[in-house]
């Protein structure tokens, strides 16, 4: 059973003979009346106390909760950025082996090209050398042929 300080006051004691003193027992209630309600205040000070400090601990928990979350989430997006742009690195790489492999492929062509082209230049130098060769001694033989004839007709004289 709870006592209040309403029970306190309203306690009666049944008076004996050589028995305490009244008025010292009801004063020294009306202490302990004044002391209980004093304790009693104090006690649901404190439970809202502890209420708003619980109520602040849990809006504390909840803004760990959501930064944690945030710091998680923010990690996250840095690895995801950091993995793209990873990705984004060796396709870039790849692109330009892969343009590079194109570009020597074509220089090679160019130059399977040029060595075709000299050797075609080098056979027609070579048959130009030969139609020019053909065509001196071709007046040659005509200069000495106009030669031969001018010295049988000096002969002839």
């Amino acid at each position: 059973m709870r006592i209040t300080p309403l029970d306190i006051q309203q306690k009666q004691f049944p008076v004996k003979f050589r028995g305490f003193d009244v008025e010292e027992v009801y004063a020294f209630l009306e202490v302990v009346r004044e002391e209980m309600e004093d304790l009693l205040r104090e006690n649901a000070s404190l439970k809202e106390q502890q209420y708003s400090l619980e109520s602040h601990m849990k809006e504390y928990k909840d803004i760990e909760s959501t930064l944690r979350d945030t710091l998680l989430t923010a990690q996250k997006m840095v690895e995801l950025h950091k993995a793209n742009a990873q990705k984004e690195a060796e396709l870039m790489v790849k692109e330009a082996a892969l343009k590079c492999d194109d570009m020597m492929k074509d220089a090679q062509e160019r130059v399977v090209k040029i060595h075709e082209d000299i050797v075609d230049l080098k056979g027609i130098r070579r048959h130009f050398k030969e139609e020019i060769r053909r065509l001196i001694e071709g007046h040659m033989t005509m200069l000495e042929y106009d030669k031969d004839r001018e010295e049988e007709g000096n002969d002839l004289k």
